[in-house]
């Protein structure tokens, strides 16, 4: 099964963002996040989050790229129950039990997202605001093998070039 890890190029997303995603973690769209939005809030670093960031299910912030990966069953069913109290804690859920078939029914829609790209594929969001409600869509970049003559650096060893 698959999932994407926020992932970070450079130091971009710790400006844009209000609460940044850390490198590494587990991410969904977290679209949900702006299910009752406007246009009067989509304002600065909101903006932002709305327009392209990723929701990592960690702290909860928010990144522009996302690295297709493994994940093992195990570390899939603790994101369920993390997804799952952050919904009692902040959406008012009424409960733990009540919120993880919601919080499943995000994580299957990021294993799905994933599952046809190979590992190491970079994926981005975008989001627009309708009168329907918010609509995404995704982006996918395959990921490039790289040659040593990338990373390699060329010369002697005595400082002579």
């Amino acid at each position: 099964m698959k999932l994407a890890r926020a992932i970070h190029f450079d130091e971009s997303d710790m400006n844009v963002f209000h609460s940044p995603a850390r490198t590494g973690e587990w991410c969904i769209p977290g679209g949900f996040e702006f299910s009752n939005w406007t246009e009067a809030d989509l304002t600065g670093k909101q903006r932002q989050a709305f327009a392209n960031g990723w929701l990592g299910v960690e702290t909860f912030g928010r990144v522009t790229f996302v690295a297709v990966t493994q994940i093992e069953p195990e570390e899939r069913a603790a994101l369920v129950e993390a997804l799952a109290r952050h919904f009692v804690a902040v959406y008012g859920a009424p409960d733990i039990d009540a919120a993880r078939p919601v919080a499943e029914e995000e994580l299957d829609l990021m294993v799905e997202l994933c599952e046809e790209h190979p590992p190491n594929t970079l994926l981005t969001v975008s989001r627009d605001l309708t009168d329907a409600g918010v609509k995404e869509s995704f982006r996918a970049i395959a990921a490039r093998d790289a040659g040593l003559e990338q990373f390699a650096i060329h010369g002697d060893t005595d400082g002579g070039g």
